[in-house]
């Protein structure tokens, strides 16, 4: 069975305003000194931001242990550190964003000015095991389509700077601000792959390999595809189904490139509308079909994935697991519904942050 790991992203806070606090590197500190060996922790592009990552697991109940062992975690040692930790894709309150001091970072803020100063964002990144490069990139061409689905589940960032952006998923609206950023077309073979990695580069325009911001991409550092589409999940078992649902896909597409199946030929400007129908409407309205790229009912677009994915849950005993998953989604909504039920119930910016700050440690 493959692996699949968990890369999460947390906004700091102030436990009583609510508003995000540039407190990364006093966590790391009290992370440093806890003597426990906490070494999942990283620093993010900006101070107000706290990264953890899981190990490889092939058993999705051990994933969501870690998940919730990982944010409480976080949560001990940012209020040793005088901050809270919230699972929010972006701030719902106003922030002046304040970058890490790292020469990267520093490279990047130079380089793209307001572009990197907005990127104060909170993803969800899924690792999951393939067997070489021929395999990575043939997953890669043909889970293209259906990336939208899992970034509409995990909507959570409906406000931006103090406002109701009207979309689900803001922050894959800023992330997009990248130039390296959005879906890509088809590659075919790892050479190709690895010849368009290396001309973008080549520009001038990118710092490293690092900075390739695919949708989903061949990771760097382990031999895993990486999709990148999610928003950072409120609840830690949508993140577990966020996960499912990626390791069925890749098992799914890998299937297909051995079967000899071709990838669906949909153009980047497509699946680009894609993405934006899943960040404008989440789960309340319409997505685009990925086989069809016509409109549906998000309900059927969500079943249509299951059914795509269905005999790689069932062989991997996921199946019952994800069914239930989509149950509990649809009864409390995702993130963003979340968020707007908690401001329609108090009419405050600052309750919402502390309701989200509860609920992201369950």
């Amino acid at each position: 069975m493959r692996t699949v790991g968990v890369e999460e992203e947390l906004l700091l806070v102030d436990p009583d305003s609510g508003e995000p606090r540039a407190r990364s590197a006093a966590v790391l500190a009290h992370v440093a000194g806890d003597g426990r060996g906490d070494d999942v922790f990283e620093k993010e592009l900006h101070r107000q931001q706290l990264e953890f990552a899981t190990r490889p697991q092939t058993d999705l109940a051990e994933l969501g242990e870690e998940i919730v062992r990982g944010r409480k975690e976080a949560a001990r040692h940012a209020e040793e550190a005088g901050c809270s930790v919230a699972a929010l894709a972006t701030s719902p309150l106003p922030v002046s964003p304040t970058v890490s001091v790292a020469d990267r970072y520093q490279w990047m803020a130079d380089r793209y000015g307001i572009a990197a100063q907005e990127q104060m964002v909170c993803g969800c990144h899924v690792h999951v095991a393939v067997d070489s490069d021929e395999e990575g990139v043939a997953v890669l061409d043909r889970i293209r389509p259906w990336l939208a689905v899992p970034a509409a589940i995990s909507a959570n960032s409906p406000f931006w700077q103090g406002e109701d952006t009207q979309y689900e998923s803001y922050r894959s609206r800023v992330w997009q601000r990248w130039p390296s950023a959005g879906p890509t077309e088809l590659f075919g073979t790892p050479e190709r792959y690895r010849r368009r990695v290396a001309d973008m580069v080549a520009t001038g325009s990118l710092l490293d390999k690092g900075m390739i911001y695919f949708d989903a991409r061949l990771s760097e550092r382990y031999p895993t595809v990486e999709i990148r589409v999610a928003d950072v999940c409120l609840h830690a078992d949508t993140a577990v189904l966020v996960a499912a649902l990626c390791r069925g896909l890749v098992e799914t597409a890998a299937r297909e490139w051995r079967a000899g199946t071709a990838p669906l030929e949909h153009s980047v400007s497509l699946l680009g509308l894609a993405a934006w129908r899943s960040a404008r409407s989440g789960l309340t309205g319409d997505l685009l079909h990925p086989r069809t790229m016509r409109p549906r009912p998000a309900r059927d677009v969500v079943r249509a994935l299951v059914d795509h994915v269905g005999g790689a849950l069932s062989d991997s005993g996921d199946l019952d697991r994800v069914h239930e998953g989509l149950d509990l989604l649809a009864r409390r909504g995702n993130g963003a519904r979340v968020q707007r039920a908690a401001l329609e119930r108090t009419g405050s910016l600052a309750e919402v942050v502390t309701e989200c700050v509860r609920q992201t440690q369950g």
